[in-house]
């Protein structure tokens, strides 16, 4: 399967700042995962999937209140039950926060159970960003 990139936005509000008036980096991390989650889920059924870790969000500038962020999404890597999300979070065209979750699809009983998904990149960007997420166990 080729890589498919999702991309959702977000208005940064007043309600999402942090007490330095920049977007709060609790709900940076909840609209990452939600981002990873939805490339996951277009993969398979979403009562199927957990998130197991955060990678790493690495933030390069903070983000103020009107400001809208473009928050791009795709499984990179997949290995027999786990799926591997890359994502990352721009605004004014600059690059604000990237980083990986890794995601386990599971049964009705939350046990990892096979999902039968592979992932074969093209692009030599994605090609990259797998060997990225393949360094992530290591």
């Amino acid at each position: 399967m080729e890589v498919i990139p999702f991309v959702t936005h977000r208005l940064v509000k007043g309600e999402d700042l942090n007490h330095h008036g920049t977007l709060y980096a609790g709900r940076s991390a909840e609209w990452f995962v939600e981002s990873g989650f939805t490339a996951a889920a277009s993969l398979t059924r979403p009562e199927r999937i957990v998130c197991l870790q955060i990678h790493g969000m690495t933030f390069s500038r903070p983000v103020h209140m009107g400001e809208i962020v473009r928050f791009e999404s795709k499984i990179v890597l997949t290995g027999t039950s786990r799926m591997v999300a890359y994502v990352k979070m721009v605004a004014e065209n600059q690059l604000v926060v990237e980083g990986f979750i890794t995601f386990v699809h599971v049964d009705s009983e939350a046990k990892p159970v096979a999902h039968g998904i592979v992932i074969n990149p093209i692009l030599e960007e994605d090609i990259q960003l797998q060997e990225r997420a393949g360094d992530l166990r290591r």
